[in-house]
């Protein structure tokens, strides 16, 4: 780093995960469970230490009276750059050095007369490595770049699976949605439901909502996918022979900015109404104020019943199929740059099981990262206990992209 031969500064890159994919079944998922335990890996250690000394070095260089217009411009940018990565680096060396020295403390604390400090001391390290794992978090968030549709809203669309013997897919996909619900208004975002579609013993067939608020797209983006549960019916021969059922139901995720530039040709849609189904009032159930959609030339159908009136629902409707329209674009970007900032999801297909709601040992299971949560009912009340799982996720898909990316830099700077 610094100036060379003909007076030109070059960076060192920050991380730039894009040309990276996740491989589920590498070493370090078994290794680097959280942050803390990532950042004690000598290779993140180098490469923190290179980006230290070329803040410092930037920050020499910027005073120097003999740069041009564009050298201060470009040197200013990488100070801006670097100086949190900087900060955090040094708060969190500070912070590891308060806990060596209370470590060291703690193995002195050893006679009865000292019990009470030394329990003092336990209490003061356990608080020490929540800071210590809070500050490694931080600065993985500010290593990883942003992803382009972190601060998009959403569509959100749940479907019911099939099963044999009971109804307990259409009662689950009722409960994801309205935990879904919950964690919009916990999270005080906009929800607002575009398609319903009840199933006639109360569950639910499919639905559809919008989502936006702050950052809806970064905190559901890995919502996306098959969840199973397994439960006894609540009715039928089933709950009396207390029989477990297996059913699955699937979550879509699309990020809808704000600005959606997709022509769509009115020559190419098929536009059907409908009388409307389920709740909704007289009026709903009487006129033909549903609408659906189809784009010819993809085959995408959408619909829309959930206003009286028809024009309304036709807006919704094209809004909706235009999101879907640009996913397409969005999911091939991201296929080419093949996108390591991605939590995997397999195939996106049906069949790939992401996570299990076992109501009979009350656990829920997120098979990606092997977490495991209590209290089925604190998740899908969608509040506190969804939002810690979610944000296990995230923290989970910031370790996968660092480590990742070092272990590339590590490789390629050892020639393999």
């Amino acid at each position: 780093v610094g100036l060379h031969n003909h007076g030109s500064w070059r960076p060192k890159p920050l991380l730039d995960t894009a040309r990276f994919t996740l491989s589920f079944n590498s070493w370090h998922r078994k290794n680097h469970q959280d942050s803390q335990a990532l950042w004690k890996h000598e290779t993140v250690q180098k490469y923190l230490e290179t980006l230290s000394k070329e803040y410092q070095q930037v920050s020499h260089l910027l005073s120097a009276d003999s740069l041009n217009d564009f050298e201060q411009r470009t040197l200013r940018r990488r100070c801006a750059d670097l100086s949190p990565i900087a900060a955090a680096f040094q708060e969190i060396k500070e912070a590891e050095r308060e806990v060596q020295e209370l470590e060291a403390m703690c193995m002195e604390l050893d006679s009865r007369d000292e019990k009470q400090l030394l329990e003092l001391a336990l209490e003061e390290k356990e608080s020490l490595d929540k800071k210590m794992n809070m500050l490694c978090r931080k600065l993985f968030q500010l290593l990883v770049p942003k992803e382009k549709y972190d601060r998009s809203p959403v569509i959100l669309e749940v479907t019911a699976g099939r099963t044999t013997g009971g109804d307990i897919c259409q009662q689950f996909t009722k409960e994801m949605f309205e935990m879904y619900q919950n964690y919009a208004d916990y999270k005080h975002w906009t929800f607002d439901i575009v398609n319903y579609t009840p199933a006639e013993i109360g569950g639910l067939h499919h639905a559809a909502a919008h989502i936006s608020g702050e950052n809806v797209y970064r905190h559901l983006k890995y919502e996306g996918g098959t969840h199973r549960v397994q439960r006894i019916p609540e009715t039928g021969m089933s709950s009396r022979m207390q029989r477990i059922h297996t059913g699955t139901m699937s979550v879509i995720v699309l990020p809808q900015p704000e600005e959606v530039d997709v022509k769509v040709d009115h020559k190419d849609l098929r536009i059907d109404t409908f009388r409307a189904r389920g709740a909704g009032g007289q009026h709903v159930n009487k006129t033909d104020s549903a609408v659906r959609i189809v784009h010819l030339p993809t085959g995408l159908a959408v619909e829309c019943q959930q206003e009286r009136s028809q024009q309304m629902n036709k807006e919704i409707a094209l809004r909706t199929l235009r999101a879907k329209l640009y996913q397409q674009i969005v999911e091939k970007q991201l296929s080419q740059e093949q996108s390591a900032r991605k939590l995997q999801l397999g195939t996106r297909a049906q069949s790939e099981r992401i996570r299990t709601y076992n109501f009979t040992q009350d656990r829920v299971t997120d098979h990606r990262i092997s977490y495991d949560a209590r209290n089925i009912k604190e998740i899908l009340s969608g509040k506190e206990a969804l939002d810690k799982l979610i944000n296990r996720l995230l923290e989970f898909a910031e370790i996968e992209a660092v480590t990742q990316y070092l272990e590339n830099l590590q490789a390629l700077e050892g020639g393999g």
